[in-house]
């Protein structure tokens, strides 16, 4: 018979502070500007129940020179950072430590804007850890009469800490770890025991309790499994309100009954509540993905991303004698995305015309006897005029052909093309339309190496995939045609093989549609690309052989992941669709 974990106490609703994982992190950096400064150092110290459970430092070379006045400050020089490691090696390491933990900083807003941008730069998904700022904190625990300054260094000389902060990364991050102790210490009389609490409490500066209607809904979470899965607040019509995922369902859905929810959006989406539905799922990837289609079902009012829930761009020929690039909302024979945005399809389109001679203009141009007048772009040697008939259908078929080229990632000259042009706009000084020409660029790389990995997996009949679950044991799960049809676990001692059969017998028949993902919604197939591609994530079959386009935009992610770079650096705004999944 399966146990249940023992339900938690109300005074201990949510997370207990005992079991939570602090992540303490502290960063050094040229300056404070996540948008134009670069981190120096990273330092952090992982605690658990009071006790020190690991530790990283490392210094990091900014791609800059250091301030001298940011050298007085923390004694880092230039010559300690020449040998150091760049931000997108050491990025992983961080990464990994902030989840499932809780993101701890001295003024963390600092911190956290520095590692969001690092993740932006160089394509890792945030992971959205909670955060606690112990400034915050101590300004909410500690009267003004006791510490007049919540600095770091005068916390820790009130608290008669033993390590003292000295602007280095570790030593501060040593530092805030003891002073976050003596907060936890002084919280305790406060009756403050969960980590929803907690949060709770540096939000609002003082104690707080549930609402009314959040205590008279806490009935609402009796008979939620202890399970991972997707739950459903629905209103007194029946009504989808919120949907989201967890992996444990029970201690998820009682958090939103607890003064930890101070979300006055969530707050009120609670006190229309009159049920709760779960749907217990194998693992986090069937949650992710039955959460995708729910939302996108249901459209439910609270959910944020339930206003465009499937929408994306597509960059795509229209259907006529003289195709033209268009930017469209759902996807066309022969479409290049999906783009996230409208302004990364439109970066996308502009680059693409600049490397084929497809027309720019918006006139319908008939296939017999066109007898328009040639434009300014002709003239300009940048249009061969098909609307006057000075250049056949057959002729103009070649730069079509082209465009179908880049997109399925059998021919990236047009990249090149541009790329060359960015040098020389460079080397000839023009540097404003060298950095325009290179976000454009990137964009476009972007769409077509997403586009080639996500065609690629949606063209599969079936994939099986089989990751670690960390005890021993494997996640499983069948991809059809972009879309997942079967999910299950294979536990420490079961032998995976069969139980991979019998998800393949059951699994759900999908029938391709059409266009580029064979009708399948582009977040469900980024979802389990990033699955396959991550976290050790094994293939055990594909029909046919998964494969990707050898001359597509794989190649060109170092070029696009230095053209973000440079972008950050110089202060432009970076290309949004430099991304690949």
């Amino acid at each position: 018979m399966a146990t249940r974990s023992p339900q938690l106490a109300f005074d201990e609703l949510g997370t207990p502070l005992r079991d939570v994982t602090f992540c303490v992190l502290d960063l050094e950096t040229t300056g404070g500007s996540h948008r134009t400064d670069a981190i120096t150092e990273v330092g952090a110290v992982s605690v658990r129940g009071g006790e020190r459970v690991g530790e990283l430092a490392t210094l990091v070379d900014p791609g800059t020179r250091v301030p001298v006045d940011v050298t007085r400050l923390t004694g880092i020089t230039n010559a300690m950072l020449a040998g150091a490691p760049p931000l997108g090696a050491v990025l992983p390491a961080v990464l990994d430590r902030l989840r499932g933990a809780v993101l701890v900083a001295h003024n963390a807003p600092f911190d956290t804007g520095f590692l969001r941008a690092a993740c932006e730069r160089h394509e890792r998904p945030w992971p959205s850890p909670p955060v606690l700022c112990t400034a915050r904190l101590a300004r909410a625990v500690l009267p003004r009469t006791e510490v007049p300054s919540v600095r770091l260094g005068a916390l820790a000389a009130h608290f008669g800490c033993a390590t003292t902060p000295d602007h280095r990364a570790l030593t501060d991050a040593r530092a805030t770890v003891e002073v976050l102790h003596h907060l936890l210490e002084r919280i305790g009389n406060l009756g403050v025991q969960s980590l929803e609490e907690l949060l709770g409490l540096v939000k609002d500066r003082s104690p707080d309790r549930p609402t009314t209607a959040q205590r008279r809904r806490r009935h609402l979470a009796n008979g939620v499994p202890s399970a991972p899965g997707v739950y459903l607040f629905r209103g007194a019509r029946d009504e989808v309100l919120y949907v989201g995922t967890s992996a444990d369902l029970y201690r998820r859905v009682r958090s939103y009954f607890t003064a930890g929810e101070r979300r006055r959006r969530i707050r009120d989406m609670v006190a229309q509540a009159e049920r709760v539905d779960t749907v217990v799922c194998a693992h986090a990837l069937e949650a992710a993905v039955r959460e995708l289609r729910l939302i996108a079902a249901h459209r439910p009012r609270y959910n944020r991303r339930s206003r465009n829930p499937d929408r994306s761009w597509w960059v795509a020929p229209t259907a006529e004698a003289f195709p033209r690039l268009s930017v469209v909302a759902s996807p066309r024979p022969g479409a290049l995305g999906p783009f996230p945005s409208q302004r990364a399809a439109t970066d996308a389109l502009d680059a693409a015309l600049d490397a084929v001679p497809l027309r720019r203009c918006t006139i319908r141009i008939p296939r017999r006897d066109p007898s328009g007048t040639p434009c300014a772009l002709h003239e300009l040697g940048r249009c061969a005029a098909p609307c006057a008939g000075l250049q056949s259908a057959a002729d103009y078929a070649l730069a079509v052909d082209a465009w179908h080229a880049l997109v399925a990632g059998s021919d990236d000259t047009p990249l090149r093309t541009l790329a060359a042009a960015v040098d020389a706009r460079s080397a000839d000084g023009r540097y404003e339309a060298a950095a325009r020409a290179r976000d454009r660029l990137a964009a476009l790389a972007g769409g077509v190496d997403r586009h080639g990995s996500l065609a690629g997996l949606a063209s599969l009949e079936e994939v099986v995939g089989a990751r670690p679950d960390g005890r021993g044991g494997w996640e499983l799960a069948v991809l059809r045609y972009g879309r997942l049809a079967a999910a299950g676990n294979a536990p420490r001692g079961v032998r995976p093989m069969p139980v991979v059969e019998a998800l393949r017998t059951g699994a759900q028949t999908v029938l391709p549609g059409p266009g580029p993902l064979r009708g399948a919604p582009p977040e469900e197939v980024r979802v389990l690309y990033r699955w396959l591609t991550t976290g050790g994530t094994r293939l055990v079959s594909s029909t046919p052989t998964w494969a990707e386009p050898a001359r597509g935009g794989g190649p060109w992610r170092a070029w696009a992941e230095r053209a973000r770079d440079a972008a950050h650096r110089t202060g432009d705004r970076a290309p949004d669709e430099a991304r690949t999944t």
